[in-house]
């Protein structure tokens, strides 16, 4: 599309989290200067565990001039370990793909979830996110769509990127009201002091512990706040959105592991550490029409083993910026958008469902992306 059209486009973004701020971010690196995004939250509070940035969305951000503001606020890694669940055996240790793939080197960046929105809500004009706006309805009129927000407000676009979730309102109102999967195992999670972390942090890598019994243990260090997080996946058949936990639970599941990490779920808080079920989606057949499309979890919601789901979202908002560069319509562009981007994110599901297995994993990144 011409500059001039991309200028003109009044969108509508639904959702706040990575995708919807990536996308924003995106567009307005293009020239796109009527968007909005609209995120339920009637706060933005600084939530969740560490993830890690991987060196193709580090570029992006390199190319939307933000790299600095992200780099201030976590850590640089090169490469990832994987241990048995006792410490004893190693199973992989392997740079992280793309490492060096670009002009300069891209580590894989270790952020705290609520310092990475910060930055990427940060790097956007004011007036640009409008909190406490709920999805309610979206109506799809073919060139424009109407979206009604429990708040009673109305907005009309000509284009809506549904970046709302795994739980998106725009993905089951408009493209499959299929509900998530749940996966057969929770996650735990909390952030913790280094100083409480019984030396399991020596440097900035993470490394996963995996035990015979299924569970996994992620160390993701945050050197840069003095902190660790420390994350744990089991097995489990209780699907409720929020399990409740005890230290006796964590450390059953834990048996066996490195002490290190037995000692710390000995001594941390339980009442700190989020608890929820583990869901993903199954693959969407079509991510738009002629002016919506989804993006991020909304699109394709997977488990968080490969931790592909935040960058996932980062790549797609790369991608749809560049569909928009490439398309001679909004409803073209969509199209381009999703024949790059699904193929990719399709095969991430599925190797994100395989998991890991102790006996059996041979590389620290089977999807090599």
């Amino acid at each position: 599309m011409k500059s001039s059209e991309i200028k003109d486009l009044n969108i509508a973004i639904v959702g706040g989290g990575y995708g919807g701020a990536s996308a924003a971010k995106a567009l307005q690196s293009i020239g796109a200067e009527n968007v909005h995004v609209y995120e339920q939250a009637s706060a933005l509070a600084q939530v969740g565990a560490g993830i890690g940035l991987r060196p193709p969305s580090v570029e992006l951000f390199r190319a939307w001039g933000m790299f600095d503001a992200i780099a201030a606020v976590s850590s640089p890694s090169d490469h990832l370990e994987i241990f048995s669940g006792d410490g004893k055996q190693m199973f992989a240790s392997e740079e992280w793909p793309f490492l060096h793939a670009y002009k300069q080197v891209n580590h894989n960046r270790i952020i705290h979830r609520g310092d990475f929105i910060e930055a990427l809500l940060g790097a956007l004009p004011d007036g640009m996110v409008h909190i406490g706006h709920k999805l309610s309805t979206i109506t799809d009129n073919g060139d424009h769509s109407t979206l009604v927000f429990e708040n009673g407000e109305t907005v009309t676009a000509d284009l809506v990127i549904g970046a709302d979730g795994i739980r998106s309102t725009v993905r089951n109102q408009l493209f499959s009201d299929k509900p998530p999967v749940f996966s057969g195992e929770h996650a735990y999670r909390t952030i913790i002091s280094i100083e409480d972390a019984f030396g399991l942090v020596t440097d900035d890598n993470p490394r996963f512990y995996m035990g015979q019994n299924g569970t996994i243990a992620y160390n993701l260090p945050l050197r840069h706040r003095g902190q660790l997080s420390f994350d744990i996946t089991a097995q489990s058949d209780d699907d409720s959105w929020a399990p409740e936990i005890t230290t006796d639970y964590l450390l059953s599941i834990l048996d066996g592991f490195d002490e290190r990490i037995v000692d710390v779920a000995r001594t941390l808080d339980i009442s700190a550490m989020t608890s929820r079920s583990v869901f993903d989606i199954d693959a969407v057949d079509t991510w738009h029409s002629d002016s919506v499309a989804l993006l991020g979890d909304a699109a394709h919601a997977m488990l968080h083993h490969q931790g592909q789901g935040a960058n996932s979202a980062i790549l797609d908002a790369g991608g749809f910026a560049d569909a928009l560069l490439q398309g001679d319509s909004v409803t073209d562009s969509l199209a381009i958008y999703q024949a790059t981007r699904k193929p990719v994110t399709d095969e991430l599901q599925r190797i994100s469902r395989l998991g890991w297995n102790a006996q059996t994993v041979d590389s620290a990144f089977p999807a090599k992306a």
